[in-house]
């Protein structure tokens, strides 16, 4: 089973930010855009594990959670990994958040402890909205680019739980299930 650690975003929020970003859709109908159902934050990818690692993940990021008061996080900017000429991943950025960096952190710690390996890059919080694919013309790229400089959004949204998520490919595309939920302390 493929598991990702992620904090999933309300609904209204994910609706928000769909609409907001119609315009780069239009610039670039060929890349592989994100369904509003699969938008999140990624804190940590894990890959393919065997089912009896979920009981004992699941127990370790419930205690990270209880260590942290729930908080909000902000929505702002579109941009391109590596960049817009080269794009690979069209994601829109998190503000940057000490209390989302200590999460982050602590949530990377407790999966060393359970035996998965650090990530070895820093933490850049983002929602990934598209994939480019290999073959997209460097026009639609430029296309892109221009899009993003108007589009403007910024939204807040709480962070309360950290989900364990299972992602399950299809023919179509990706399905997402949330295996399990680890609130964030209320006060």
């Amino acid at each position: 089973m493929r598991l990702f650690l992620a904090i999933n975003l309300d609904l209204g929020v994910r609706r928000a930010l769909l609409d907001a970003t119609v315009p780069l859709r239009v610039a670039a109908p060929t890349l592989s855009w994100v369904d509003e159902s699969r938008l999140h934050l990624t804190l940590k990818f894990l890959g393919e594990q065997v089912a009896d690692v979920v009981p004992r993940l699941s127990a370790s990021v419930s205690d990270v959670a209880a260590r942290h008061k729930r908080f909000s996080i902000k929505l702002s900017d579109i941009g391109a990994f590596p960049n817009f000429r080269r794009a690979r991943v069209v994601w829109m950025g998190i503000e940057r958040d000490p209390r989302l960096e200590l999460l982050q952190h602590d949530v990377e710690v407790a999966c060393q402890e359970l035996g998965f390996d650090l990530e070895g890059r820093p933490f850049r919080p983002h929602l990934t909205l598209a994939r480019v694919k290999e073959r997209t013309e460097a026009d639609e790229l430029r296309r892109l680019s221009r899009a993003s400089k108007r589009i403007d959004f910024e939204e807040e949204t709480g962070v309360e739980s950290i989900d364990l998520m299972q992602s399950n490919p299809d023919r179509a595309s990706v399905r997402y299930a949330r295996l399990h939920a680890a609130p964030l302390r209320t006060n």
